[in-house]
């Protein structure tokens, strides 16, 4: 059982999951052609990240593995204000038909210049609207510097993740 990890191209979820992997900040800048892979150990668990990539061409492959998956981590760029109705539609469109499935929703880039806070980004994409069976979360994340230790918002993310994939086990 995997976590799957989606979002459109340029949300950040490749620089998310390295630094989840590594707790340490490496930004990348080159877009998943295909998917991405990672094993992330925890004192209580072995998680399992498929990231597939968010450009076009690869968003008919995401509800195929859906059925698959323990969780639902869904990146969106929270100073992206253009695309967040894009990414509103998908991610309504990827749960609809599993009302169970828990959803982690990491609203990237909190630390770039104009973006929206979290309270925007949960009215952005009508998280309201979602249900009240599903376990919900919404985390403001950013990857800081390259190098650089994980920021708090990632350790939280990392453990809520650990968390739910072991309830959900």
């Amino acid at each position: 059982k995997q976590i799957l990890v989606l979002g459109l191209d340029g949300a950040g979820k490749t620089s998310i999951l390295h630094s989840l992997a590594t707790n340490h900040v490496k930004r990348s800048v080159a877009p998943t052609e295909g998917f991405n892979a990672i094993c992330i150990n925890t004192e209580e668990s072995q998680m399992e990240f498929l990231e597939i990539g968010g450009s076009e061409s690869l968003r008919s492959y995401w509800k195929m593995y859906l059925p698959k998956v323990l969780l639902l981590v869904y990146v969106v760029d929270s100073a992206d204000h253009a695309r967040l109705p894009v990414a509103k539609q998908l991610l309504h469109q990827l749960i609809q038909n599993n009302s169970t499935l828990p959803v982690v929703v990491l609203a990237n880039k909190q630390d770039v210049e104009g973006a929206y806070c979290i309270t925007d980004i949960h009215d952005a994409l009508s998280l309201s609207d979602i249900g009240d069976e599903r376990k919900m979360f919404l985390i403001g994340t950013h990857v800081a510097e390259d190098g650089s230790e994980i920021s708090s918002s990632m350790k939280d993310a990392k453990e809520l993740i650990g968390q739910l994939v072991l309830e959900t086990q």
